[in-house]
């Protein structure tokens, strides 16, 4: 199911102590912050498609920033104490801890829903030596809504021992960033025109969705460093990728995790499909 993410297995057990990150560790502080863009309107023809988790600046280095601050606070009045910031390459569970703590609960696409501001939010937490009184774990569910499922346009989220997953396999987001080498002819149509990531779950999720009575909901980030969105080149270009224009474009962006290989593959599967559906605007020869 985690396919070549062969880490999330042999750090299991780092995983399930924190102690082991910080020696001494009490408890676990789970904050979220928002990064849902102001558009979610599909890009112009020709332009990569981005996940919104990955148009704005790295957010390990936002969160990071923010809890190290958050635990300099801590320090100025708990003196001693002594704190870790984590984020989701830190081997912790951080979507269990954040559940534990009140701010979401399982989705079927296996991602943390708050019933009041939806899915788009990234999990930051902080290991600390100081004893916190727990919150109580989230409470909410799907119930019998399967619109992530039917809209997974690869068929990625499934039921596994009678709760949701994602087949790492055959999702879109793993197998354009985290995956090396070519990819399945069957799949890649499948891509469609996501460069990088995908929203499909999310988008489709009802409580992403905004209304009068959840105005949080679908609630665009005030977070300057997610809004102030890259510019990227023409697929075209992106397939070509020189080993300088990809170091040149791509510090402090998550788009640096899929390797220049793997979005010069991604852009092709893109130009692709757009051709074999005769879709306008994807030319090789359009600037």
């Amino acid at each position: 199911m985690h396919a070549t993410m062969d880490y999330m297995a042999t750090s299991r057990a780092l995983r399930a102590d924190p102690a082991q990150l910080l020696p001494g560790a009490r408890s676990v502080i789970a904050v979220t912050l928002n990064y849902r863009q102001p558009t979610t309107a599909n890009p112009v023809a020709g332009q990569p498609r981005i996940a919104q988790y990955a148009q704005g600046r790295d957010y390990h280095r936002v969160l990071r920033g923010k809890l190290r601050r958050f635990a300099e606070r801590l320090e100025e009045v708990f003196p001693g104490a002594q704190h870790r910031p984590c984020v989701d390459s830190a081997p912790v569970l951080e979507r269990e801890y954040a559940h534990r703590a009140g701010l979401g609960w399982f989705g079927k696409n296996t991602m943390l829903i708050d019933s009041r501001r939806g899915s788009f939010f990234f999990i930051g937490l902080l290991l600390t030596t100081l004893d916190v009184r727990p919150d109580a774990p989230a409470i909410g569910g799907c119930g019998s809504c399967r619109r992530c499922i039917d809209a997974c346009p690869t068929g990625a989220i499934v039921q596994l021992n009678g709760r949701g997953a994602v087949d790492a396999r055959r999702c879109i987001s793993y197998l354009t960033i985290e995956h090396r080498g070519a990819i399945e002819p069957e799949l890649a149509a499948k891509i469609g025109d996501w460069t990088f990531g995908c929203d499909v779950c999310q988008d489709v999720c009802p409580f992403n969705q905004p209304g009068p009575r959840q105005p949080l909901r679908g609630l665009a980030t005030d977070e300057p460093d997610f809004r102030q969105v890259r510019a990227w080149p023409h697929l075209a270009e992106l397939a070509q990728w020189s080993a300088e224009a990809f170091d040149e474009a791509t510090p402090g962006s998550p788009l640096r995790r899929a390797g220049r290989e793997g979005l010069q593959r991604n852009a092709q599967i893109n130009l692709a499909n757009a051709r074999s559906q005769g879709i306008s605007g994807y030319d090789t020869d359009t600037p």
